[in-house]
């Protein structure tokens, strides 16, 4: 009560004090606005759509009388962006694989594949997470990695070192899987939408970029849980015939031609989308082509479309229709030529954006971080590529058990401590915010984006 009472205070004073201390009726009624929706997305006392909704209804109420471009057709149409297709499509798909049990395929064929090696195992439900979390909702693909590991973790005490290690794999595949490519979380479509006007970002232009560096993050972080465990990786062993024989069996609510037939789809849907520049069909084209197909060929259902996350979507249009507001209104560019910025090495002010990026997301939804910082940044540091990494920055922020769905669903596990996230959560955090501010620029001009 304490909490909603001081969340109620503070939008009070988000309506009132911009009207008294800023000049322009705009810029005051949009920093209201924008203040409002964002205290509500950061303090998660509402659904997460609640915000998109209220933007969509107050920024035609309020600012519509002093400029026709804030008119309600003209909001809703910011919303209105191919990013938004590229994502349902993307959601369709990770309903089809939670459907077609090809989660559990992948966690039978890692336990399998990895013998007696706790190692092994460990990287290879760190890179199923990741591989899940790049095509789907990082939430929805820990949800089922955890699903499959649970008769594995139940074999192990809770404050086991090697189950705390195998939460930690999940919660970090998940947080920087969906680096990798466009759809992987919500800060990606954010960036991409941001630059649409001026720049066209591919499928294979982004992972050109992401993927390396999905790599290299999932490789640091398997050497610092590797060497956490290095000392109680002989228990795998010795539990060695317990485990095996708690491997979940497959579960398909398909038939297997249906199975078959997702696979197809999905495989085709990937090269498609992969091979963007050669054919020059959109991704989110070749998105909601391959949504239609799952649903023509009987893959998936009338009723699975309630399964699609809804939620996440009108998040990311409010998130979007956010960052236009403040791009119209001059709200960004005013506010940023009051800083400093030329005065710094563009690489110390790079990193400086990018570790805002990240500390702001292990503290608030990263989403809403891309929203705030995206347009300042991209107006502090004029470029196509600075959005991408300030979008790319947000993912890093994971040192908190807060700072990421997966990482609460981790600690929901239980037996995790604060410690076993923070200090191998924050040494990446640094080392991903000094690698993309040093070589981001560099990388993302030879994938074509200036």
């Amino acid at each position: 009560m304490k909490y909603r009472i001081s969340v109620a205070l503070a939008a009070i004073l988000l309506i009132v004090v911009p009207q008294f201390f800023i000049d322009s009726e705009v810029y005051a009624r949009t920093v209201s606005i924008a203040g409002i929706c964002l205290l509500l997305w950061i303090s998660e006392i509402v659904p997460a759509f609640v915000p998109s909704l209220l933007l969509w209804t107050l920024v035609p109420t309020f600012l519509s009388p002093f400029d026709g471009k804030f008119t309600f057709t003209n909001t809703l149409s910011w919303a209105v962006d191919p990013v938004m297709a590229l994502f349902f499509g993307g959601f369709v798909l990770g309903v089809a694989t939670e459907s077609s049990g090809l989660d559990r395929r992948l966690t039978q064929f890692a336990l399998r594949s990895s013998g007696d090696s706790f190692e092994k195992f460990l990287l290879s439900t760190m890179l199923i997470t990741a591989l899940l979390s790049m095509w789907m909702s990082n939430i929805a693909a820990a949800a089922l990695v955890f699903a499959c590991l649970n008769p594995i973790l139940c074999k192990f005490d809770s404050d086991h070192i090697l189950r705390r290690a195998l939460l930690l794999a999940v919660a970090f595949g998940a947080d920087f899987g969906g680096i990798a490519t466009p759809i992987g979380t919500g800060p990606n479509a954010i960036a991409i939408a941001s630059i649409s006007a001026t720049q066209s970002v591919s499928f294979f232009s982004w992972m050109g970029f992401a993927l390396p560096l999905t790599v290299g993050l999932l490789f640091a972080s398997y050497l610092l849980l590797s060497w956490r465990v290095r000392r109680k990786r002989s228990d795998w062993t010795e539990k060695k015939d317990e485990i095996y024989g708690s491997v979940p069996e497959t579960e398909s609510v398909l038939p297997k031609y249906r199975q078959t037939s997702f696979l197809i789809i999905l495989a085709g849907t990937i090269i498609l989308w992969l091979s963007e520049p050669l054919h020059g069909i959109p991704a989110a084209v070749i998105a909601l082509g391959s949504a239609a197909t799952l649903f023509l060929s009987g893959v998936l259902s009338k009723n699975d479309l309630a399964r699609v996350d809804w939620s996440t979507l009108l998040l990311i249009a409010g998130g979007i229709t956010l960052g236009r507001l403040l791009e119209h209104s001059g709200v960004v560019k005013t506010l940023a030529a009051t800083v400093p910025f030329a005065d710094f090495d563009p690489r110390l002010s790079l990193f400086l954006l990018c570790l805002a990026s990240a500390l702001l997301s292990a503290l608030m939804s990263n989403t809403a971080t891309a929203v705030m910082l995206i347009p300042l940044a991209s107006v502090l540091i004029p470029s196509p590529s600075t959005a991408i990494l300030i979008a790319v920055s947000a993912s890093f922020g994971v040192p908190f058990l807060i700072s990421t769905p997966p990482n609460a669903m981790a600690f929901g596990q239980g037996g995790l401590k604060f410690t076993d996230l923070f200090w191998p959560g924050l040494l990446l955090m640094l080392f991903g915010c000094v690698l993309v501010s040093l070589t981001g620029k560099s990388v993302l001009q030879f994938v074509g984006i200036p």
